[in-house]
């Protein structure tokens, strides 16, 4: 089955009368449980692309498919409840929140779901915070932690939710080479166990030597 599925996408800015095509004509598929890679240089719409899936920004034209739905019929609402239960964000700028602590960073989204009882957004929360090896960090800020740390932390608030896909946007970019390798070894542990579905855009080749698929892309368009 298809976790991901985009038809003859394409995506266009304006920017003042000039029409700036970031993709065009898109043909792609991930299958549930992929460790999939989107590589290209700056500039080829790898981050576009990856904003189309999450439901950040919607196509100028064709067909993006996420969990089996079509994005493009449905409401704001819905758009919401897919982003919220069946896709995690990791971003190479972490995105925590400062003023909480590394426990109420990760319970975050838990807080949005609003279907989990207090005890059972704790067990979840301490459950993931335990996978990504900082249970001795709880009550830590995010200034008090690594980077290396920090990006721990953006895991497990990305996968507390259950999400079937995780989309990661160079999400190793401000780490040095040994802490990147930690990690998508985490990343890959994950993958195996849960068989959650990775995409994610990179330079990195560490990545892309672990990736199961490499997708490139140049120019906006699918080259290999």
């Amino acid at each position: 089955m298809n976790s991901i599925e985009l038809n003859a996408v394409t995506k266009d800015y304006k920017l003042g009368k000039v029409v700036v095509p970031a993709l065009k004509g898109v043909h792609m598929q991930v299958s549930s449980g992929e460790f999939t890679v989107i590589a290209g240089p700056s500039g080829s719409g790898k981050t576009t692309l990856l904003n189309l899936i999450g439901c950040m920004d919607t196509p100028t034209k064709g067909v993006v498919k996420v969990a089996g739905q079509e994005t493009g019929k449905l409401k704001e609402t819905e758009l919401t409840d897919l982003r919220l239960h069946k896709i995690g964000f990791i971003f190479q700028s972490f995105n925590l929140i400062s003023v909480l602590d590394v426990f109420d960073n990760v319970e975050f989204p838990l807080l949005l779901m609003k279907s989990l009882s207090k005890q059972e957004r704790r067990e979840r929360v301490l459950n993931y915070v335990e996978k990504v090896g900082l249970s001795g960090h709880l009550k830590h800020r995010p200034n008090e932690l690594s980077g290396g740390q920090r990006q721990r932390v953006a895991i497990a608030r990305a996968l507390v939710t259950k999400p079937e896909i995780i989309l990661a946007d160079e999400p190793t970019a401000n780490l040095d080479s040994k802490t990147g390798q930690t990690i998508i070894d985490l990343m890959k542990e994950i993958n195996k166990t849960d068989q959650t579905t990775f995409l994610f855009s990179t330079h990195d080749h560490q990545i892309m030597e672990q990736a199961r698929r490499v997708i490139r892309l140049q120019d906006g368009t699918v080259v290999s």
